[in-house]
């Protein structure tokens, strides 16, 4: 998922960040080095508390003290928090305890350094310790995970990032903002006056173009999530990123790609990335969520929900909202 060409009226930069590419948009071209510092502090900010690659992480030392009773930061209790809602809401589909699970696949190091043929065997499948163990006190930010439990927020710090910028930068630009990490899209302010037209990619893999399925959004946020971008081979196995907490590996392959709106990054991403783990039963549990949503199947055939307006190469303004 991309953003078009920006218009006339809109000022755009892009740069590497979080293993992905993050882009900013403003409506007000005067703005885009203001709102651009307060994005990249955010993403500084998000890597020093949420990388799993890095030793001097927050995650890192709170992970190191599995087992015992430790106090985290406010940035981290938030993305902790954030965490917690989205497994409690998808019923531990998203689940903040696939930490070992990733390491024990092969995703231990950034994904730009991982073996593209790892002749490991395959580990032994086993579900994760699952976040209804994790002690968490929001109030006090005291924390303890059960012993040998390692914590990855990957599927919701990276979203969390994209609506804390968007707004933030909002505020301090006083325009219209459009922040995209990756797969995660945010939006704060006024949109332009047909909204922020967004060109979907039905494979993952490849980039959007001018030419495929576009939507255009206002006042919302959407996520992709997909099984092509992120993927590595084991043991003569394709693997992929999302993990399923029930298994302790890669989500079955059902879906290529899911695209969900909602109000914040955060939603959308927790339902894209709970839809590609539930496979067969994502559409079912997408309708209970009244979300506008579009699935890809591994064949290329589409469904649409919750509203998601037909494929055109010109939407119309407004789109999902």
């Amino acid at each position: 998922m991309t953003t078009h060409s920006p218009e006339p009226t809109l000022a755009k930069v892009s740069f590497p960040a979080l293993g992905t590419t993050a882009a900013l948009l403003v409506t007000e071209p005067s703005a885009l080095l203001a709102a651009e510092a307060i994005l990249r502090a955010e993403l500084a900010a998000t890597d020093r508390t949420c990388s799993r690659f890095r030793a001097d992480s927050e995650l890192t030392r709170v992970n190191l003290t599995a087992g015992t009773a430790t106090t985290v930061s406010e940035g981290f209790a938030e993305a902790l928090y954030v965490a917690l809602r989205a497994a409690r809401l998808t019923d531990g589909a998203v689940d903040p305890t696939v930490g070992h699970a990733m390491a024990a696949l092969g995703y231990d190091r950034t994904f730009a350094s991982l073996r593209p043929e790892d002749v490991r065997p395959m580990p032994s499948p086993r579900p994760v310790p699952g976040w209804r163990r994790i002690a968490f006190d929001p109030h006090t930010r005291r924390l303890r995970l059960p012993p040998h439990t390692r914590l990855d927020l990957g599927a919701t710090a990276k979203a969390l990032a994209a609506d804390r910028a968007a707004r933030n930068a909002t505020a301090a630009a006083g325009c219209g903002v459009l922040v995209s990490l990756g797969g995660d899209l945010a939006t704060a302010g006024p949109a332009p006056e047909d909204g922020w037209r967004i060109a979907l990619a039905d494979d993952h893999a490849q980039p959007a173009t001018d030419h495929g399925p576009a939507v255009a959004i206002t006042g919302c946020a959407l996520a992709t999530s997909g099984i092509r971008v992120r993927t590595w081979r084991r043991a003569g196995r394709t693997l992929h990123h999302i993990v399923d907490p029930a298994t302790g590996e890669p989500a079955a392959p059902v879906w290529r790609t899911v695209t969900v709106a909602a109000a914040t990054c955060v939603d959308a991403n927790t339902a894209s990335t709970a839809a590609i783990v539930l496979g067969d039963r994502a559409v079912d549990w997408l309708r209970r969520t009244a979300l506008p949503a579009r699935l890809v199947g591994l064949d290329g055939h589409v469904i649409r929900l919750g509203g998601w307006p037909p494929d055109s190469d010109t939407p119309a303004p407004g789109g999902p909202r």
